[in-house]
């Protein structure tokens, strides 16, 4: 394990979840763009992110990718001084990855675990789940399959953590990377299949677990309003974007903000039927983490690389996040 070095004062951060009136568990969710380690170990990892591939993806700049995920997580505590309870990261490639963030940078004071599965993704890239094991702890996890033969899908599994909170509640996550939009009407086939498949997952537990807290986020790669990833919203689910389209983003195309990354809620959460409570969705769009458009006005997300033009950054998607109230019993 290396330890890495942060220069981000962490001096600021409370390590307190609890309030006078209430337990807040904040959860985000980030596409962190690409987060390879830097050896070519695997059949399935993308060879350009290595020091000899055309990324010249070195062990300095791994480091500091480490880093830069880790200055983001802070900088989202200084909203409501609440560290993330639970952290969501798509685009991570394995375990070393994610032992080296957790327990290799200045994340290991707050005891952050994680759960990981391979996945059949091409690019070698999969779902992750980062907890504090202070706040949570999880009794069941799988990864969920939603390859297809027929419409020719290999993609990356979805990721399913149940488990309960310091006041005993069960708290559900599925961590989600749905199918990216290239490849035209095919694209947008397997996306509306894992869509469903995802769907489905979460009636199966709403039945099975009828007044836990049950959340779906990640990068659903559409819009909220998309016709591929409607199912996710209505008849005991909430998409929590939907009401914030006409917001920033969380992603920019060619000039145009979208909220490609989405947090999808059971309505026991909002209609009280659930001892956790649902606050605002929000996008963290932190000023260290944008830079000036230079094709189109305003700002864009300052990103790793462009092409194979190494840029720096942080990811080309920004956070997003959702704070869970649990009002405290006497």
């Amino acid at each position: 394990m290396c330890f890495l070095t942060f220069f981000f004062s962490s001096s600021i951060i409370s390590n307190a979840q609890e309030t006078d009136s209430a337990y807040t568990y904040r959860l985000i969710s980030w596409n962190v763009e690409n987060l390879y380690d830097t050896d070519n170990d695997t059949l399935k990892n993308d060879d350009a992110f290595t020091p000899e591939g055309e990324n010249h993806w070195t062990k300095k700049r791994y480091i500091a990718k480490l880093n830069k995920i880790c200055r983001v997580l802070a900088a989202t505590s200084e909203i409501g001084n609440v560290m993330p309870t639970i952290v969501g990261l798509a685009e991570v490639e394995n375990d070393k990855v994610l032992r080296d963030l957790t327990q290799g940078t200045f994340l290991r004071k707050y005891r952050y675990r994680f759960v990981h599965f391979d996945s059949p993704d091409a690019r070698g890239i999969d779902n992750a789940l980062l907890y504090r094991e202070d706040y949570f702890k999880p009794f069941f996890s799988q990864a969920i399959d939603v390859t297809d033969s027929i419409i020719e899908l290999i993609t990356r599994d979805l990721l399913l953590v149940e488990g309960t909170t310091i006041e005993g509640d069960t708290l559900i996550v599925v961590m989600c990377h749905l199918p990216s939009k290239r490849g035209g009407s095919a694209a947008d086939i397997r996306r509306e299949h894992v869509a469903k498949k995802l769907r489905s997952c979460l009636d199966t537990i709403k039945e099975q677990h009828p007044q836990a807290a049950i959340v779906a986020m990640g990068d659903f790669n559409a819009s909220p309003d998309e016709r591929e990833i409607a199912c996710l919203n209505g008849n005991g689910f909430v998409n929590m974007m939907l009401k914030m389209e006409n917001g920033m983003g969380s992603h920019k195309y060619q000039g145009i903000w979208a909220y490609l990354d989405q947090i999808v809620v059971s309505s026991a959460m909002l209609d009280r039927q659930c001892p956790m409570q649902v606050g605002n969705a929000q996008v963290f769009a932190l000023d260290f983490m944008l830079v000036d458009d230079e094709r189109h006005l305003g700002k864009v997300p300052l990103r790793t690389y462009q092409g194979m033009k190494y840029l720096g950054g942080y990811s080309d998607h920004l956070p997003i996040g959702l704070d869970l109230m649990r009002i405290k019993t006497q």
